[in-house]
């Protein structure tokens, strides 16, 4: 490696560094005494960068206060979320590499506006819309349960339809026929054919959609109102508002670190594939 090559990891290892900074005073803190927990959230200084006496047990005690305040349970809440996290990141792939299959390769009068229209909508702020899904779902029945979180998603995302278009509209149009001339029909072409290539944008529209479900507050807060059927975002702002102060914080930590593990590890295992998927999916139209 050059001189040149060497001096410019510096910065991104200082930035590695001051990434990895808040996730590191998260483990810390959790696995401090409630008085050092207390005094680390107040002042940076007082932060150990190792705790002299680990505190493993602030896991299992913050999982138990979970399920002695008012819910079911943590498990219950880590039940709710990989419940809907996986339908959800299960029903985008589907729904999206469908109609991103529909776009690049069925020819058909106004797929051009179609695709113009599906991509205005990326300009509208989901603020806007979530009042009236909201009215449409009640008047369904579909509140208080998990049907308002996992069925828009059989309806695609505008963003994730367009990388999958991109992405097969890049297939050479040689294994299309052959697939055709083995009497393959489109859900043929589409299953045998484009879901094997399309790995890297799988990847990335799994990611992605697994970790802002898994991380949403807001939506099972509007249409999830049993204790028995929360997610583990709104278990864990109920542990906020009930141990709130600053000798339970170590707690909070904790459940936290709980919390962010799924994310950390998905993306571990599908990195490759993941920014394979950064590359591919939108460089040529």
């Amino acid at each position: 490696m050059s001189r040149g090559r060497y001096w410019a990891l510096v910065p991104l290892a200082f930035g590695a560094l001051l990434m990895l900074f808040p996730l590191w005073w998260m483990l810390v803190v959790s696995l401090e005494t409630p008085a050092q927990a207390g005094a680390a959230t107040v002042e940076v200084g007082a932060l150990e960068l190792l705790p002299s006496e680990p505190q493993w047990h602030n896991y299992a005690d913050a999982a138990r206060e979970v399920g002695s305040v008012e819910w079911q349970g943590f498990l219950d809440a880590l039940a709710n979320s990989i419940l809907v996290t996986f339908l959800t990141v299960l029903f985008t792939v589907l729904s999206c590499s469908l109609v991103g299959y529909a776009l690049a390769r069925i020819r058909f009068r106004g797929r051009g506006a179609l695709f113009g229209v599906m991509l205005a909508t990326m300009m509208l702020p989901p603020q806007v819309t979530m009042i009236p899904m909201f009215l449409v779902f009640r008047s369904l029945g579909w509140v208080d349960t998990i049907l308002p979180l996992v069925v828009p998603a059989l309806f695609g995302n505008a963003f994730f339809i367009f990388m999958f278009r991109q992405f097969m509209a890049q297939v050479p149009e040689s294994l299309v026929e052959a697939a055709r001339l083995d009497g393959c029909g489109h859900l043929e072409v589409w299953w045998r054919v484009m879901l094997p290539l399309c790995r890297p944008v799988i990847a990335i529209t799994a990611v992605f959609t697994f970790i802002f479900v898994w991380n949403d507050f807001l939506g099972p807060l509007i249409y999830l109102h049993s204790e028995r059927k929360a997610t583990l975002a709104v278990a864990l702002n109920s542990f906020r508002n009930q141990f709130g102060g600053l000798e339970d914080v170590q707690y909070l930590m904790a459940l936290s670190l709980i919390t962010m593990i799924p994310c950390i590890l998905l993306f571990l295992v599908a990195q490759r594939q993941f920014v394979e998927g950064l590359g591919k999916g939108a460089v040529k139209g």
